[in-house]
Order: C-alpha cells, then structure tokens, then sequence
C-alpha cells in the first residue's frame, strides 16, 4: 500500500475527516446518555421536591413556568404546586435562580400553604468549595443561618451586614447574599400564584401538568 504523501492537502484531508468521525461520535454519546440523564434529574427533582416540603405524602398538581421581572431583569421560576393525597393544597416548591461568587446558584425552597419556609435544597452552585458551598447545610433548620420555619411575607430575609438577622456564612458574605436574595424572589413569585388554580393569571405563567 502507497504511503500517503505528507502535504498540505493530504494533512487537511486527514484532519478533516477525524474531526467529522469525532463529531459523529460526540452525537452519538449524547443521544444514548440524554435519556438517562434526563431520567436521574427528575428522580432527583421529585425527592427534592418531597425534601422541601419535609412529607412523601404529597403529589405535585402542577409545574407552573413564571417569567418575572427584578431589578430590571427578566428571571424564570418554576412553581411546583403540591397537595395531599387528598387533595388538600400543601403549598408549592420554587426553582429559583441568582447569581453567586462563582456562578449561578440555583436553590428549590419549600413553602407552606401560609407561606412559611419549610425547607430547601442546593440544585446548582458554582461556589468556592469549604466557602460558599457550606450554603446546603448553613441555612438548615440546624444550621447557624437557619430559615426555616421563617414568615418572608413579614420581612425579607437578609444578613446581619444588610441589617437583617440572619448569619451569613463565614467568609462568605457574597454567597450568602445570593441565597437569600434567590429564597426571596422565590417567595414573591409564590405569593402571587394563584393557590386555587393551576395558571398565574397575574404573572401570565402556563401551567404544566405534572406527571409525577
């Protein structure tokens, strides 16, 4: 067999056609491993969504996509709506999203029926690991910033620097900052749902009918 000549086209030919396989093969690994992943985040979601509302006896009504507006910026919550096996509406959990020290952070927070904070869970962070990462246990009910159990609708939460009284992570003021501000907008955006029906008529949100 004539070995093959090194010469310019020859080499982008080659490097050509090895980016074209590596492509076909990148695809083909996403489309195998997209279902699977898709199916550990919901499973993940699910539990989460049972974490925060501290009960597995619950049943999600519905997701509800909301678009609204702070600071100038267009943001988008999901509004799980939950309710007991018989039907009695328990509150909902909010996918909420701000940005941190190192990146998005993005936090699931439980609320009662009277808007109560009942719990929370980390979805996302980017933070710096032994600092702001601590923000999954640091503002639990055992926690040294705990708020849970917290009524928003009577004052937004805030660290004790911004003249609030909850205690901010230490030497970690600015992801404090961002989980709060996140559990806050939570709260606002729940507290304009509609409770009895599965449409945000204020908010314009669409209602997603849950299947789990």
């Amino acid at each position: 067999m004539k070995k093959l000549e090194s010469t310019l086209t020859n080499m982008v030919v080659v490097l050509v056609a090895v980016a074209v396989i590596t492509g076909a093969l990148l695809a083909w690994v996403n489309h195998v491993t997209e279902a699977p992943i898709k199916a550990q985040d919901e499973i993940a979601l699910a539990n989460g969504i049972k974490e925060v509302m501290c009960t597995d006896d619950l049943q999600v009504t519905a997701d509800d996509e909301v678009k609204q507006e702070f600071e100038g910026k267009e943001l988008t919550f999901i509004v799980h709506k939950t309710a007991d096996k018989s039907g009695k509406f328990l509150g909902a959990a909010v996918e909420s999203t701000t940005l941190g020290f190192g990146g998005d952070l993005k936090v699931l927070v439980g609320f009662d029926a009277e808007g109560k904070v009942l719990g929370y869970t980390i979805l996302q962070a980017a933070e710096t690991p032994g600092l702001g990462a601590k923000a999954d246990k640091w503002f639990q009910k055992d926690g040294k910033g705990s708020i849970v159990g917290r009524q928003i609708a009577d004052k937004p939460l805030a660290v004790n620097k911004d003249g609030g009284d909850i205690d901010a992570i230490t030497a970690s003021t600015i992801t404090s900052r961002a989980f709060l501000k996140a559990v806050n907008q939570a709260y606002l955006v729940y507290a304009g749902q509609d409770k009895g029906q599965d449409t945000d008529a204020h908010s314009g949100a669409t209602a997603r009918k849950s299947s789990k």
